[in-house]
């Protein structure tokens, strides 16, 4: 998917929201277990009560690598379904890899040759050879780690160097050399509202890709106000706040009604701004 297909679609859905598919096995309702395939199964529910509210989908790879290749086939079952019915949807693998050499060519070649994903999320830290792989897709996105919301990102990201700035700047300003806005992204946690306009300073028309709303606890006007740029230029991830709103057999029309929720407060953000 182009920036340009990316942001027609925001415009056109009147939301900027990213759904995370999370999905554990033992928090899938009691409803789905005698299913062939309980995740599978759930993915599909909260996809269908939620696609025309959100414009892309994060499956973060961890929780389907875990259960071994049973989970890896409900990840690529997933990835498919969504291409299927909802082909303009956004497929981010959360993966957070990061690798020089051939093997960085071959986790491209898993995720975006076999898997289908529209981009995947990486760990820049091992430079510019651990991402270039990963850039030789023209119709593919990087999405970079460049300033989380965990604690320990006060460990690395948050040091000041020698210059006064701190690494994640170095970072972001460094990266700009790699590749342009057309293919690389930044995840940029929703909670760190106190650098949220460095990080547009350096890179203002690149999309971020922001986690931390809802379960996290993240202040969403405070991330419209210092980080949506005129082409909106922000995918606000939500996931446990989605797909865990209800453990009962009424999980599908719960996770709905967050989804909506958090839509309209996208819509009225998007309109404020003029760009829809």
């Amino acid at each position: 998917m182009t920036r340009q297909e990316l942001i027609d679609n925001i415009k056109r859905k009147r939301s900027f929201l990213c759904i995370g598919l999370d999905t554990d096995v033992r928090k899938i309702p009691e409803c789905l277990m005698q299913e062939e395939n309980p995740i599978l199964a759930f993915n599909k529910a909260i996809i269908d009560v939620t696609a025309e509210y959100c414009v892309a989908y994060k499956p973060n790879v961890a929780f389907y690598e875990s259960m071994g290749a049973f989970g890896i086939q409900a990840l690529s079952s997933t990835i498919s379904y969504i291409k299927e019915k909802y082909p303009d949807q956004f497929i981010i693998a959360d993966a957070k890899r990061g690798d020089i050499g051939n093997t960085g060519t071959h986790y491209a070649r898993a995720f975006f040759e076999y898997f289908k994903a529209d981009a995947i999320t990486l760990a820049p830290y091992m430079g510019v050879d651990s991402i270039k792989p990963f850039l030789e897709y023209s119709d593919k996105w990087a999405v970079l780690l460049a300033l989380t919301s965990n604690p320990g990102a006060n460990d690395f990201q948050l040091q000041k160097m020698e210059d006064g700035r701190y690494l994640f700047e170095k970072v972001l300003e460094e990266s700009t050399t790699w590749g342009d806005e057309k293919q690389m992204m930044y995840v940029v946690g929703a909670t760190q509202t106190e650098y949220l306009k460095a990080v547009r300073t350096i890179v203002p028309n690149h999309f971020l890709l922001v986690p931390g709303i809802g379960a996290q606890g993240g202040d969403f006007d405070q991330l419209v106000h210092d980080a949506m740029n005129d082409d909106c230029g922000l995918l606000v991830n939500s996931s446990r706040g989605i797909i865990y709103a209800d453990s009962s057999e009424h999980f599908a029309s719960s996770a709905a009604h967050e989804a909506e929720t958090l839509k309209r407060k996208m819509e009225i953000a998007l309109i404020n701004k003029g760009i829809i």
